[in-house]
């Protein structure tokens, strides 16, 4: 009985470990990745760099408005998220004494005047006198010098009515660009003070003059050139690709993080009748050089070795892998410069994704 006992422990181990390894190939042999056949063609191949960037003004495109002269805030006309047009008035401020300083060099001028034209009818007399010997040089010279001062004096008083009249014009205060109102810094009965500095009003920004400023990685920036078209999409309107087009590169870095990147500037081409606003973030494709009618395989069929590319070529029943050189990619084709030719069979291996829908 013990013997009967012993063999048919062994057998059941024996069986046990049969199903086990068993077990362990199929799973092994189905972990492979399926493979399929394509062939070598010619297609287009672009080539593109992603980048982060966000939406700011351009240049001119926002100003801050503020007040040459010092005074208290009568009237403010503007309010956060106000349309403005260039030369609309926007803020006044109290005027009484610029106007009653105006009245004064009118005066001025007035007195002026009236000097001048007693001087100037006083240099005729003598002059005339002087013609029959009945005055002296003397007092024809006084009557002459009398006269240009008279002159002068007219000029001084003129120049200060027109300074008085333009310090006046200042007291209201224009909008230099249309726009919207972007920010408020003086309030209605504030006191300004315009001895150091143009104190601000208020901040316009123009929506329709805005550019996309994005930051390019130091080693993708030799590529890049103005005129290159681009798109770019933002989180608000994620459903919405905006196009554009480069207009600047700037010349220096900036570095964070001990990051390089360069900024260029995009000129955004179509609003799509959206609202885009300054410091939203956005995310850059650069469009560069395309190559027209080059020979292409999926970029899966490549596979490295030592730095070295290879593709599995079916000749026959033979399979051969062969080396390649390979040049851009895009959209998972990778351009193959040498190696295959046009209508080569390969062997194409599919991810994961490929194979499940």
């Amino acid at each position: 009985m013990k013997k009967v006992a012993l063999l048919i422990g062994i057998v059941v181990v024996l069986i046990l470990t049969a199903l086990v390894g068993n077990s362990f190939l199929r799973g092994k042999k189905g972990s492979a990745l399926p493979e399929q056949i394509a062939q070598v063609v010619r297609r287009d191949i672009g080539s593109s760099v992603l980048a982060t960037g966000v939406i700011k003004p351009m240049v001119g495109a926002e100003v801050k408005v503020g007040s040459l002269i010092s005074g208290v805030v009568k009237h403010l006309r503007a309010s956060i998220g106000d349309v403005v047009k260039s030369g609309q008035i926007i803020a006044e401020l109290e005027d009484a004494e610029l106007q009653a300083r105006l009245n004064q060099n009118l005066a001025s001028l007035a007195k002026a005047q009236a000097d001048y034209d007693l001087a100037l009818a006083s240099v005729g007399r003598e002059r005339s006198l002087l013609e029959k010997a009945l005055t002296s040089q003397q007092q024809a010279d006084q009557a002459e010098n009398a006269y240009r001062v008279a002159e002068a004096q007219i000029k001084i008083a003129e120049a200060n009515v027109d300074f008085a009249r333009v310090q006046l014009t200042y007291t209201k205060i224009f909008a230099p660009i249309s726009g919207v109102v972007a920010s408020i810094s003086t309030q209605e009965g504030e006191t300004i003070s315009a001895s150091l500095a143009a104190p601000t009003f208020v901040s316009i920004i123009d929506l329709h003059r805005i550019e996309v400023q994005a930051y390019v990685d130091e080693t993708d920036i030799g590529k890049i050139q103005v005129g290159q078209q681009a798109s770019f999409t933002v989180d608000t309107y994620s459903d919405s690709d905006f196009k554009g087009t480069l207009t600047a590169i700037y010349p220096k870095a900036v570095i964070q993080d001990n990051v390089v990147n360069y900024i260029v500037t995009v000129e955004i081409n179509d609003s799509q009748g959206k609202i885009l606003r300054p410091e939203m973030t956005t995310n850059v494709t650069i469009y560069l050089e395309t190559r027209k009618n080059v020979l292409a395989v999926p970029t899966s069929a490549i596979t490295r070795e030592r730095g070295e590319r290879y593709v599995m070529v079916i000749e026959g029943e033979k399979k051969i892998q062969r080396k390649v050189k390979v040049g851009w990619k895009d959209n998972g084709f990778t351009e193959i410069i040498s190696g295959l030719k046009e209508g080569e069979q390969i062997l194409v291996t599919l991810t994961n994704q490929e194979n499940n829908p």
